[in-house]
């Protein structure tokens, strides 16, 4: 008899998204790291356990060449992350698995270490709070970890003891004297982060007998032992000949603002010199030029109640002692929001991506000979997908990234720099088959911009079978719907016989400042109508059916299906997930109240706060929150379910009883990442859909236990 979890032949779905248990099993790849010589290309394959609870990471080698087939070459129950390859060759990662040469140790995030000539991976430095990413110079022995430590820890001795105490006494107080106080999903503090140059240590005893292949210790040397809270979250590089790290710095402000400046810390010395520090600007490293001499900056202007961000791409002169080189703009014409990724090993240019009208190609700048000019940016890949992780290769002739689209999930590629012709390399996992189609549609709105958004459409949609017509808005609001997303996966709505309407409104980016600044300060405004425009222009179509549509979005996303629901009737069901609803609330006790509050001014919050209208509301609403949602605390969604229930046209009748529904997950953030609340969700998803659009009575997930 076959064991309870497995599926015979006969029992396999028509694609992965026909079954949930067989979606959350699909692989995912994330992460490239190219070996120095360009032989070897690393990257993390994330699989689900055999309980279905979480996801573990291993690393796996793929053939830059594209002739064999990729493999593993890490295995553990704990899982690796933050693949690095040092200057010879060594791969570095981090893992929580046990040592073997320590099994009485409690396993903590360690550094650990696979030699470039084989053999098995070897924890290479461990410390009582663990090591949380590494830095490798491309041309120099020089490693860097960034790890935490509590604030008023002495030495390495003394941050164990006093974290040993703080568990055995179970502490969890923090006592705080700044801002902010937690980030996403963490509760800041006590630990600070820092950054540490990793060094030989003692020599190991002489006399005593070892095999020729043992290492000599290694220790930690605290690089910034007075940076406070301002590494949280930093954004850091190594030159490539070791000497500098570059890192942006958190800079407090007066009434709980902050700013990031850029700086520069020498690895030999610790000395940290401060490079760009200009007020309502916020800067970050990019890569080093392999000369060292120019470092690329990304600058982010201050938002106000009236504009949005600009961010712009710059070049420091580094070799100028004591940070006073010079700071030229670079392709600053260019309307785009750019992340650069690498230099070409000449450095006669920089690879960089961004949004681009619903794809992420990758794009080259010259910077030989002086600033690149938007005239001179050139976009080197041609297809409509997403590149992330790119890496160039010593020679210059090739480039290796991630690409993911609507159609496929990350999977790695190798890049003609001369052609721009992708290949795609033999991967850890082969791409999941879906049925349907992916339509790019637009339409114009009002004032005559432009509204474009992809269109996933179910197999067999015609006008004798119209598919009932889901809009899909994304959160961000800066963002854009352009790469594949296992959040919030259109496909599997579509094997259930749903079209999916993916829209870029107002405030998306890849489309200019133009279509950011128009939503600006007026979220109920041009993003709404927009959204209402691409809709309607969808549902004429005779394969859509116009009278069973409903709205769903998270975040921002979910913030616009709350307006949405104040402001029409026109849907039979509205999803709202992780949403802001009340935005004089929401505004000061999100976890970075100092970015939304330059925007949401208190005469732009009573414009455009949801909760304004909720006697408005007479469509059925599934509310989902995380209860440790700290970007749109669970505040949010406690009182949209408070309101909705007591002021909404479909509040509880004299029985309590209403059509609005929430589901809350006590354990989880923004998102919702263990994958068996992950079936929960598309579970309770579905349900509601099909409640409300197909008249079905679909039973709710059995782990409910309702």
């Amino acid at each position: 008899m076959a064991a309870k979890d497995s599926v015979t032949l006969s029992e396999q779905p028509e694609t992965p998204f026909h079954d949930l248990d067989h979606y959350l099993a699909i692989p995912r790849v994330s992460g490239l790291a190219l070996s120095p010589d360009g032989g070897r290309l690393v990257t993390t394959v994330a699989t689900l356990n055999a309980k279905g609870t979480e996801y573990c990471a291993a690393l796996w080698e793929v053939d830059p060449n594209g002739s064999r087939q990729a493999r593993r070459i890490t295995r553990s129950a704990k899982g690796e992350a933050g693949a690095v390859f040092a200057a010879n060759g060594d791969l570095y990662f981090t893992s929580a698995r046990p040592d073997p040469e320590s099994p009485e140790a409690d396993p903590v995030n360690a550094l650990w270490m696979l030699p470039s000539g084989g053999g098995e991976a070897r924890v290479a430095f461990s410390r009582a709070g663990g090591i949380s990413s590494v830095l490798a110079a491309a041309d120099a022995d020089t490693l860097a970890v960034a790890a935490p430590v509590l604030a008023g820890s002495t030495d390495e001795d003394n941050d164990e003891e006093r974290r040993k105490a703080r568990k055995d006494n179970k502490v969890a107080a923090i006592l705080h004297s700044g801002y902010p106080v937690r980030y996403w999903d963490a509760d800041l503090g006590p630990a600070q982060p820092r950054l540490f140059a990793v060094e030989p240590g003692e020599p190991l005893e002489s006399g005593k007998p070892t095999t020729v292949d043992a290492a000599p210790p290694l220790k930690l040397r605290n690089l910034t032992p007075d940076a406070g809270n301002r590494l949280r979250d930093a954004q850091t590089v190594i030159s490539p000949d070791g000497r500098t790290i570059y890192s942006s710095f958190t800079k407090p402000l007066a009434n709980a603002d902050s700013r990031s400046v850029l700086v520069a810390i020498d690895v030999a010395t610790g000395t940290r010199t401060v490079l760009l520090d200009t007020d309502g600007m916020h800067y970050y490293p990019g890569p080093v030029s392999p000369d060292n001499r120019s470092l690329v900056v990304v600058s982010e202007s201050d938002t106000t109640p009236f504009a949005a961000p600009q961010i712009k791409l710059h070049l420091l002169d580094v070799a100028v002692p004591a940070g006073g080189g010079a700071l030229t703009p670079l392709a600053h014409d260019w309307d785009r929001w750019a992340r650069p990724a690498a230099w070409l090993p000449d450095g006669s240019a920089l690879l960089v991506t961004a949004d681009e009208d619903g794809a992420a190609p990758v794009f080259r700048i010259p910077v030989a000979g002086g600033p690149g000019q938007a005239s001179q940016v050139s976009r080197l890949t041609a297809d409509d997908a997403a590149y992330t992780d790119v890496v160039v290769a010593p020679d210059g002739h090739s480039a290796y990234a991630l690409r993911s689209s609507y159609e496929f999930p990350a999977e790695p590629v190798r890049i003609d720099l001369a052609s721009g012709g992708v290949v795609r390399l033999p991967a850890p996992a082969e791409r999941p088959q879906f049925k349907g189609t992916l339509e790019r549609v637009e339409t114009t709105a009002a004032d005559g911009a432009r509204v474009p958004a992809y269109l996933a459409l179910p197999e067999g949609a015609s006008a004798a079978n119209p598919a009932p017509l889901l809009l899909w808005i994304h959160g961000g609001p800066l963002g854009s719907w352009n790469a594949w997303t296992w959040r919030w996966n259109p496909w599997l709505l579509v094997a259930r016989g749903y079209a999916v309407l993916l829209p870029d409104p107002a405030l998306s980016t890849g489309y200019g400042q133009d279509h950011i600044q128009r939503g600006w300060g007026e979220w109920g405004k041009a993003p709404y109508t927009d959204l209402m425009a691409v809709t309607d222009a969808v549902v004429q179509r005779p394969d859509i059916d116009q009278e069973r549509t409903a709205a769903m979005g998270g975040s921002f996303g979910g913030y616009m299906a709350n307006w949405v629901a104040g402001h029409t009737d026109r849907f039979k069901a509205i999803i709202t997930h992780a949403s802001l609803w009340a935005l004089d609330q929401f505004g000061p006790t999100t976890d970075a109240a100092q970015y939304w509050l330059k925007e949401m001014t208190a005469e732009m919050a009573m414009e455009n706060s949801p909760h304004l209208h909720v006697d408005n509301i007479r469509t059925p609403m599934l509310v989902i929150h995380g209860d440790k949602d700290y970007r749109v605390p669970i505040g949010e969604g406690l009182r949209l379910w408070y309101e909705l229930l007591a002021k909404s046209q479909l509040a509880a009748d004299a029985n309590g009883e209403t059509d609005h529904r929430f589901l809350y997950f006590p354990d989880e953030n923004h998102w919702i990442l263990q994958p068996q609340h992950a079936k929960v969700w598309y579970g309770v998803v579905e349900h509601f859909l099909a409640r409300h659009l197909l008249d079905k009575d679909l039973p709710v997930p059995d782990e409910l236990g309702l």
